[in-house]
């Protein structure tokens, strides 16, 4: 009996042990999110089309140096009738006063100063007559070294006050001249972000201008399409609002590919004389190419991952489901021709296949994903 006791007991602290041991273990590791796209057939026009952002070739954020109540700014007529404050899509001529800050503050400091500058130049007068009656007195040998040099040593110090008074002036005048927020280009404001009665401090910015007489085209490039574009080259773009073609030339080619989208950022510059080309704008750039065959099977860029290692290898993610489960598994690809933002994959993938659009660079080969919209 004793010995029946002594098996349960021992077959409960077993079961104990074990069920300390289950509840220990470590949870599963939650699911990589990631977006997916469907492997789709692709029949397109000849060329390779990219859309490029129409940003202007100058923009300058305008920041006010002096603190203080906004107090005014610029007026223009008004549709209605009557002015208003300068506003988003006016156009103001270099040197235009945009906004003001009140002034009292600062003018009395110059006041100040120029009063401690006039006090200033009173001593610097009596030293100066003190020290050429003690040159007088010296050549005459009638006055000690001693009384001859703290004469030229406050002479000297006169001097030195003078300098420090007049600078404080000019200081001071400064920043009462800053209290006049002026646009340093010929530009249209594209932002206004201070109203009269407002607190700005130093470096709040009150105004973004643009100048759009010349604009810049900006777009993203494979680095499979590097090689045809180069500096200098002429591009054509164009946009759906205007019926003509602007020709540019290409003006800057980023070094490195952005991280995310893996494209490297180039810029057209063109000529806007009319600015009939807006900020804002979306336009599109014909990078030249053959027409595509009929069929052709591609992916979007984004799904493209490299090896890394420098090589030309290049692979997908491929999610498939398992026991329920949504797995990621990198596969090989051969690229093709880029056509805008999907790239040509000879061989590697079926039609219908899901790749991982989003979230490729953060999924490892046989890694659980979640698919989100």
């Amino acid at each position: 009996m004793m010995r029946a006791s002594a098996n349960l007991i021992c077959c409960l602290a077993i079961s104990v042990l074990l069920a300390g041991c289950e509840s220990s273990k470590p949870p599963a590791a939650p699911s990589t999110p990631v977006q997916v796209a469907r492997v789709e057939a692709y029949s397109g026009e000849q060329g390779v089309r990219y859309s490029a952002s129409i940003v202007p070739y100058t923009q300058v954020a305008l920041a006010f140096k002096s603190a203080g109540y906004v107090v005014n700014i610029l007026q223009r007529p008004n549709i209605g009738g009557g002015t208003r404050n300068v506003q988003l899509g006016d156009y103001v001529q270099s040197g235009t006063v945009l906004a003001t800050v009140r002034q009292d503050d600062y003018m009395h400091a110059v006041q100040q100063y120029k009063g401690q500058l006039e006090q200033a130049n009173a001593v610097l007068l009596k030293a100066k007559s003190d020290f050429t009656r003690a040159q007088a007195l010296m050549g005459a040998q009638a006055l000690t070294q001693p009384d001859y040099d703290a004469a030229k040593a406050q002479y000297d110090s006169a001097q030195g006050s003078v300098t420090t008074a007049q600078a404080a002036v000019s200081q001071a005048q400064q920043a009462l001249d800053d209290c006049e927020l002026r646009a340093p280009i010929s530009a249209w404001v594209l932002a206004r972000n201070v109203d009269v009665g407002d607190f700005v401090g130093t470096g709040s910015v009150g105004f973004s201008l643009g100048d759009t007489k010349r604009i810049k085209a900006v777009f993203g490039v494979p680095d499979t399409l590097l090689s045809s574009v180069r500096l200098g080259k002429t591009q054509g773009v164009f946009t759906e609002s205007l019926p003509d073609e602007f020709q540019g030339r290409i003006t800057a080619i980023s070094p490195s590919a952005d991280q995310k989208s893996r494209t490297f950022q180039v810029e057209v510059t063109i000529p806007n004389p009319k600015d009939e080309l807006k900020a804002g704008m979306v336009a599109t750039l014909d990078m030249g190419g053959a027409r595509p065959a009929n069929g052709v099977i591609v992916v979007p860029l984004s799904a493209v991952i490299s090896s890394g290692n420098g090589s030309k290898d290049f692979a997908v993610f491929v999610v498939s489901s398992e026991a329920g489960q949504d797995v990621a598994h990198r596969r090989a690809v051969q690229l093709g021709p880029v056509y805008g933002n999907q790239v040509a994959v000879p061989q590697g993938l079926a039609l219908g296949d899901r790749v991982i659009s989003n979230g490729a660079t953060i999924v490892t080969d046989g890694q659980v994903v979640r698919v989100i919209p």
